[in-house]
């Protein structure tokens, strides 16, 4: 039988019986049949306290008997066990007109059953007119649901405990494992930057292994370069376009003590002052509009390697001072960022403009140029370098008409001497273009010139001449030649060996307007 149910019966019983002498027998056998089997310890007493029934359970559990405890006060029986304060504070409220029902749990030593903890619920039973009569104290032992919360808590503390200790006793190792990770990532970046930069490399086409000549002019140059390879000094390599200063730069790291690792280049006249800048130094994520992720700059990828400084003289004014202070400190910040960043790095700028000029008009920084001039290499335009053209052109020829899949076994006098009386503005790279063109144009074994090369009249004058002079003069031949077509095929820029928008640039800062 259901308890609740059981003790709700009874109360409604006792309620429609009453309570009296004469139907005192009336009400046990209530009691007996109503509550006898109730599992929970029952008790009722009556407005003095005293018991006047108890169930089955209530004997078994505290392990007395009827005659003991029937009549006697709820505070005297088992030797005055059940005399709890807390009990009597129960029992006082419960008295009153004006309460019906009061519980709560405590922990006693009872003399018979040792310490346990009890809940204890007690409930007014009277008459219709309100008048107490018995109260119903239920009884429930809940000592090991208790027992096994506080051990349950106690479990929780001390496992709590543990994982703090272990959180501290990691903390200890976090800051020695987060440098190593720091240094990791640090080489994974450097290795993923240089990855990616020598994946864009390798779509273009070197031959840094063959710089082609016997002449007096390159024989220096070579001696210059295996005198300074093997240090660590800057260099500065000077020469006018298309003289092959960037195959320079690669003997020099070829032969120098970093060689293991990659070139790494920059050419500052192709990018915008904003983008050179993110490009050298890098940038963190957020540091300006499109900058999407971190990423590192030619610096921190060069670091340990050689980084090649192309057309140094047109890096911005504004860089300038960052870029002097990478050449004498090793540091810089990235873009978006505070924290310093030192490499190891050798440079190697080149430059087709006469610095030193560009210093005497407040276009180059002094202090810059002196760091840069401490070993100069001048590359030797193709026109002093003559006796080298046989070997270039035999070079170039049989280089391009492999990768065009013909055979050009003969190359006429004519087309030699034409080659050899031309004046060469443009150098080795017009050179490499006409040859190309001439390759183009050959049907059979026999190369045909398809250029027409003026024999040129003013080598005494302009070798007086500035090299800007120079460059103007032979962008505004080659643009009458062309007649002024800029870009596309057979235009001026295709012919130059630059890009079109360089092109414009160049003719923008040197004044050359169409007539």
């Amino acid at each position: 039988m259901d308890n609740k149910h059981s003790i709700k019966e009874f109360e409604q019983t006792v309620k429609a019986l009453g309570y009296d002498k004469e139907k005192f027998q009336a009400f046990i056998e209530i009691f007996d049949k109503v509550l006898g089997s109730v599992r929970e310890p029952l008790v009722v007493l009556d407005s003095d306290l005293k018991v006047v029934k108890a169930n089955h359970s209530f004997y078994q559990t505290f392990k007395v008997i009827s005659k003991e405890t029937e009549g006697v006060l709820i505070y005297d029986l088992g030797s005055r066990q059940w005399d709890i304060p807390k009990l009597r504070e129960l029992l006082e409220d419960i008295l009153p007109q004006n309460t019906t029902f009061n519980d709560f749990e405590v922990e006693h030593d009872f003399e018979t059953i040792g310490r346990k903890i009890m809940h204890l619920n007690a409930r007014r039973i009277y008459r219709e007119s309100k008048q107490t009569q018995m109260i119903l104290l239920a009884i429930e032992d809940v000592t090991e649901r208790e027992y096994y919360k506080r051990h349950l808590e106690e479990l929780v503390e001390k496992r709590t405990a543990e994982i703090r200790a272990a959180r501290e006793e990691a903390e200890k190792g976090k800051q020695i494992a987060e440098a190593a990770l720091l240094e990791i990532k640090k080489l994974k970046d450097q290795l993923e930057a240089e990855r990616a930069y020598l994946q864009e490399e390798i779509k273009l086409e070197y031959n840094h292994e063959n710089i082609i000549g016997q002449s007096d002019g390159i024989n220096y140059v070579l001696y210059k370069v295996e005198q300074i390879a093997r240090s660590n000094t800057i260099v500065l390599v000077l020469g006018e376009t298309g003289t092959g200063k960037e195959l320079i730069a690669r003997a020099i790291h070829g032969l120098s003590l970093r060689k293991e690792r990659a070139l790494v280049k920059l050419n500052c006249a192709t990018l915008p002052s904003n983008l050179i800048e993110s490009e050298l130094f890098g940038h963190e994520k957020g540091a300006f509009t499109g900058a999407h992720s971190r990423q590192l700059g030619r610096f921190e990828v060069a670091d340990g390697a050689t980084l090649f400084l192309d057309e140094i003289g047109e890096l911005p004014l504004e860089l300038q001072p960052k870029l002097l202070r990478v050449i004498e400190d090793g540091e810089f910040e990235r873009l978006g960022s505070s924290h310093t960043v030192k490499v190891d790095m050798r440079i190697i700028a080149a430059t087709n403009r006469n610095l030193e000029e560009e210093v005497r008009r407040g276009g180059f920084r002094e202090d810059l140029w002196y760091r840069l001039n401490i070993f100069p290499i001048t590359m030797p335009p193709l026109r002093d370098r003559l006796d080298d053209i046989p070997l270039l052109v035999d070079f170039y020829v049989k280089k391009i008409s492999k990768r065009m899949g013909k055979s050009i076994e003969v190359i006429p006098t004519s087309v030699m001497n034409a080659l050899q009386n031309y004046h060469w503005p443009g150098n080795v790279r017009e050179l490499e273009n006409v040859l190309e063109r001439a390759v183009i144009n050959s049907s059979g074994p026999k190369l045909h010139l398809v250029d027409e090369l003026k024999t040129h009249h003013k080598d005494v004058s302009t070798a007086q001449e500035t090299l800007e002079a120079v460059e103007r003069e032979h962008i505004v031949r080659i643009l009458d030649q062309t007649q002024w077509k800029v870009s596309g095929k057979n235009g001026a820029a295709e012919i130059l060996g630059l890009n079109r928008s360089t092109l414009r640039a160049r003719m923008r800062k040197l004044g050359i307007l169409k007539p």
